[in-house]
């Protein structure tokens, strides 16, 4: 049984004194290592900081050293605050998939922690520019995928939250998808089928998951099905049946295609303010106030809107 969200809410709040976040940004993609083009590592890295340090978000990933959680920890090392508490990646982390988990084991004492690995294990470390972990232990070893329900639940509860006291408003949340395989499809189908929708902003060329989804969403035509489900099987490496439920769920997240945007190397590469603009575009689809980004932006990140 997982540890109730409202429990670690608390622990993150009081102690680890982490500040409450006043928007979400929830990383989802590849857990295995891949390569991101230069231009569209660049706009995800940039992008991403840029974003949480302006409007005081927490980042949520899965907080490993390789795939996604890794691209993160290098954004947070390159474009990160310099003041450590106001780092505040944090990695939900399937306990089973750690190598030398055994080392993290304590109550109330420091224990070292090599984020190195055994090249020859099939496990992975820590990522450590992540400011904050939460190991989840559903019994697995080696299997990605466990910390998703906790999760979930752990980021209803935060936007739940008010954001200020005096405003009767939730915290808002993004999910941003960068690569992934065939889960992602379905956690970005829960994201825009919630009500109210989460937000979902997809990184093209990034790869596999990211890249159909981007695709399907610039498609009008009604005859590419064919063409398409060969491409997810060659994308993922699976036979046609399971294509075919693939190819259903990516049509249903397109039912919802006003909850999605997709990010292509054109159109962030050389916007230094894009992670500020699209988070306006976001709050703008589920009606937030645009004046809560123009009040949360900092004096070195301030933007024009037009």
């Amino acid at each position: 049984m997982y540890s109730k969200p409202e429990m670690l809410l608390q622990l993150m709040l009081r102690e680890w004194q982490m500040e409450r976040p006043k928007l979400l940004l929830t990383v989802q993609g590849g857990s295995e290592n891949f390569t991101l083009p230069p231009k569209v590592s660049q706009a995800f890295s940039k992008g991403l900081i840029t974003a949480a340090l302006s409007t005081g978000a927490w980042i949520l990933t899965d907080g490993i050293n390789t795939g996604v959680s890794k691209y993160v920890g290098e954004a947070v090392k390159t474009f990160g605050s310099h003041d450590l508490r106001k780092r505040n990646t944090v990695g939900v982390t399937p306990w089973g998939v750690i190598d030398n988990n055994s080392d993290l084991i304590g109550r109330d004492v420091f224990r070292p922690y090599q984020p190195l690995g055994n090249p020859l294990s099939k496990r992975a470390c820590l990522n450590g520019f992540h400011s904050h972990f939460l190991l989840v232990d559903d019994g697995t070893l080696g299997k990605h995928g466990c910390q998703q329900g906790l999760r979930r639940k752990l980021e209803k509860h935060i936007q739940l939250q008010r954001i200020h006291p005096r405003l009767n408003q939730g915290v808002p949340a993004v999910c941003v998808v960068v690569e992934g395989g065939p889960a992602i499809v379905s956690t970005v189908l829960d994201y825009v089928s919630r009500v109210p929708p989460v937000p979902v902003f997809v990184f093209e060329g990034s790869g596999r998951a990211a890249d159909l989804l981007a695709f399907l969403h610039k498609q009008l035509a009604a005859d590419i099905q064919e063409d398409f489900l060969v491409r997810i099987a060659n994308v993922f490496g699976v036979e046609r049946a399971e294509a075919s439920h693939l190819y259903s769920l990516l049509l249903q997240c397109m039912d919802h295609r006003q909850s999605v945007s997709i990010a292509t190397v054109l159109n962030v590469c050389c916007d230094k303010t894009f992670g500020l603009l699209t988070l306006f575009h976001f709050m703008c689809l589920n009606n937030r106030s645009p004046s809560l980004i123009q009040s949360q932006t900092t004096s070195r990140h301030q933007i024009q809107l037009f």
